[in-house]
């Protein structure tokens, strides 16, 4: 059985960067299960239309498509119990609410931090829409809203949280990392590929967390491309 997820790709097809799509990957080899990885850019609609959707990820499994990391990470623990992601209806609860807290306060931060590092590892034919919608989105230009000392500051007060977890468990699911890990990771894997900027000290206990994160599925997050990688591309 084939399975493809279309993956967000950058400048260079191997730079794979969506908060989103790093959820997906982490679940997959949670799961131990093969995918072909399918770059995408933004501006590539038509390639998703059998989808009826317009943003990755997508995961095609056999006869079954399925959009939204969230959602996917759903249909991973339905299809192949096996190693649970996200748990019983309790503990998917409060995953629930981790996705919410990556996407609504870790995101934005990290946004602040490091947009114009994402604008400029974007393919050069998507960076006109990526300029207009996030400037439509902000009600500012990308360089208004570029604040890495904001960023840094808001993400800081953000972080208090896992830092509290992580003083008690080496995961955020406890001993071992699950779904609660992957939905927060991916917006660090996100900052990782497409910058080289520091959103913590070494000495932070989230720092310890994205190093085990990193080494994960024969470190699956340390091998991917960064944007230091690809010649000419980081400036």
């Amino acid at each position: 059985m084939t399975r493809v997820l279309y993956d967000l790709c950058g400048v260079d097809e191997g730079l794979r960067f969506s908060p989103y799509c790093w959820r997906v990957r982490y679940a997959l080899a949670h799961k131990g299960l093969e995918v072909e990885t399918r770059p995408w850019r933004f501006t590539d609609k038509a390639a998703l239309a059998f989808a009826d959707h317009d943003k990755v990820p997508v995961l095609v499994d056999g006869e079954t498509v399925v959009t939204d990391s969230y959602e996917i990470l759903r249909y991973l623990d339905r299809a192949y119990p096996e190693a649970p992601l996200l748990g019983d209806d309790l503990a998917e609860g409060r995953a629930r609410f981790l996705r919410h807290y990556a996407e609504r306060t870790l995101q934005p931060a990290i946004m602040r931090t490091i947009i114009m590092d994402l604008f400029n590892a974007i393919h050069p034919d998507d960076r006109a829409y990526f300029r207009a919608s996030r400037e439509k989105r902000f009600g500012r230009t990308l360089e208004e809203f570029h604040s890495p000392a904001k960023g840094l500051s808001q993400l800081d007060a953000g972080l208090e949280p896992l830092r509290g977890r992580l003083k008690e468990a080496a995961f955020l699911d406890g001993d071992a990392p699950a779904g609660a890990d992957y939905l927060v990771f991916g917006c660090f894997m996100w900052a990782r590929c497409v910058s080289s900027a520091d959103l913590v000290s070494n000495a932070d206990p989230v720092h310890a967390w994205l190093e085990r994160m990193l080494d994960l599925h024969a470190g699956l997050g340390r091998q991917a491309m960064r944007i230091t990688d690809v010649e000419g591309a980081y400036r």
